[in-house]
């Protein structure tokens, strides 16, 4: 299970991130744990995320190298992704196992269209109800199967008209 900064973010935010990194074997690159830091001072106190705990909980945080990012880039051209997004999809383009990938962000959800992965894109709703989590909290209606699958039909026909 490959995660986003946003959904590392959502998940401490919903305190949900126990539920998942116990119930699933979570991975992400190391720019998104760089990301969580940022923007710290703006979330309430109950909601900093200690980045020696965040990493302890990964089963792996992987880095990227050049040869990874430029051949994403060669495969999606036109897409703007952030950072830590983009290094994500560049390492799971690496991948030869069976890894889905949660994030909400459209143009992350774009680029998982284009590379014909959109099989493996789930939202945090989903995965939180495959183990029987139900946050206190509500997640933000990004995270949400009903939101991503409504992304995800609009972003398959407007790369269709692509073509």
């Amino acid at each position: 299970m490959l995660v986003d900064t946003n959904v590392i973010i959502e998940s401490h935010r919903t305190n949900a991130w126990r539920a998942l990194t116990g119930s699933y074997r979570v991975e992400t690159v190391e720019d998104c744990v760089t990301e969580t830091q940022t923007g710290f001072q703006l979330r309430r106190p109950e909601q900093s995320i200690v980045v020696s705990e965040l990493r302890a909980s990964f089963a792996a945080v992987h880095d990227t190298d050049n040869r990874e990012r430029a051949e994403l880039a060669v495969r999606t051209p036109g897409i703007a992704l952030d950072r830590g997004e983009e290094w994500l999809w560049a390492h799971a383009l690496g991948r030869d196992d069976s890894w889905l990938l949660c994030g909400p962000d459209k143009a992350s959800l774009r680029c998982g269209v284009r590379l014909g992965f959109r099989e493996r894109l789930v939202a945090l709703e989903e995965l939180l109800e495959r183990v029987g989590h139900r946050p206190r909290t509500a997640l933000k209606q990004h995270y949400t199967r009903k939101w991503l699958n409504v992304a995800l039909t609009e972003l398959v026909l407007e790369e269709r008209s692509l073509t």
